[in-house]
């Protein structure tokens, strides 16, 4: 069990856990939100959008500014939402599944770090990626399809005749009529962004059993380069004439301690003729 355990501190398994309570957190919180501005608000409108169907802000007075051009918050259909649905909005019944996609791509992280091999946890970390891409990118494009048929089902008992059909941009701005808007994440989107990264590096890191706590030093070691071309003791090994300028000082320095080929010299000999290695002896 103990082992089991130490194995979550590698980041290939770390971090699809880190991912896995980002997105139940972007549960809790706005994951997508449009700025307004109209003349009759010279301060602006914020609406937010959560992944179930909630909506957070100033969605009533933004609801009653769509109303003049026959724009509506689309409709649930299975679930009453905290606005009220008007005849002519768009249905858009799976809006009640984000936090199931959510939450199932969070146990799939919690599923692939606990793999019991390191082959398993390869396939599970190539699988949950492909499966969070396919799930995210879905969601966007449903997203997006749903805006354009609000936008191109604008009411025609609107009070406001004669605006053209539009397409809001799931991410960036748009104009209709003298209201313009500027759509883009909230909290819950970053934080969903996040943790795809997440998954997106502990998949390089699939064939890496770094730690977390290894993690640090390894990119310390990584921006410095490392010592490869070190002496073994931190600091780099001179060549060159920078290493004879040095030598040169040295022995400037201490000229009584000169290193030769056949090792180091001294002029202070013994007074009995005796050499540094002492005297020597043999059968004559």
């Amino acid at each position: 069990m103990t082992a089991s355990l130490d194995r979550l501190t590698e980041l290939r398994r770390a971090l699809p856990v880190t991912a896995a309570a980002m997105f139940v957190v972007a549960l809790l919180v706005p994951v997508w939100r449009i700025a307004f501005e109209a003349p009759q608000y010279p301060e602006g409108l914020l609406v937010e959008l959560y992944a179930y169907p909630r909506l957070g802000g100033d969605y009533a007075e933004v609801q009653a500014l769509n109303h003049y051009v026959g724009f509506y918050y689309p409709d649930p259909v299975f679930v009453d939402p905290n606005y009220a649905v008007h005849p002519d909005a768009i249905a858009a019944p799976e809006w009640i599944l984000g936090p199931v996609v959510f939450l199932a791509v969070a146990a799939a992280g919690v599923f692939v770090a606990l793999a019991p091999t390191d082959r398993k946890l390869r396939l599970g970390l190539l699988g949950q990626l492909a499966g969070a891409t396919v799930a995210f990118v879905g969601t966007f494009a449903i997203v997006q399809y749903r805006l354009f048929q609000a936008g191109h089902a604008l009411g025609e008992s609107a009070p406001v005749v004669g605006v053209r059909e539009f397409t809001p941009p799931l991410l960036g701005g748009y104009e209709i009529a003298n209201i313009s808007g500027v759509a883009w994440f909230g909290p819950g989107g970053y934080l969903a962004g996040i943790g795809f990264l997440l998954l997106v590096v502990a998949y390089l890191l699939r064939d890496s059993q770094v730690t977390v706590g290894e993690a640090p030093g390894r990119v310390r070691d990584r921006l410095s380069g490392g010592n490869e071309d070190g002496d073994g003791d931190g600091e780099p090994e001179q060549i060159g004439p920078a290493a004879e300028e040095i030598a040169e000082a040295q022995t400037a320095a201490n000229p009584e301690s000169v290193s030769t080929p056949d090792g180091p010299t001294s002029d202070d000999s013994g007074t009995d003729g005796s050499t540094q290695n002492g005297p020597k002896t043999g059968v004559n």
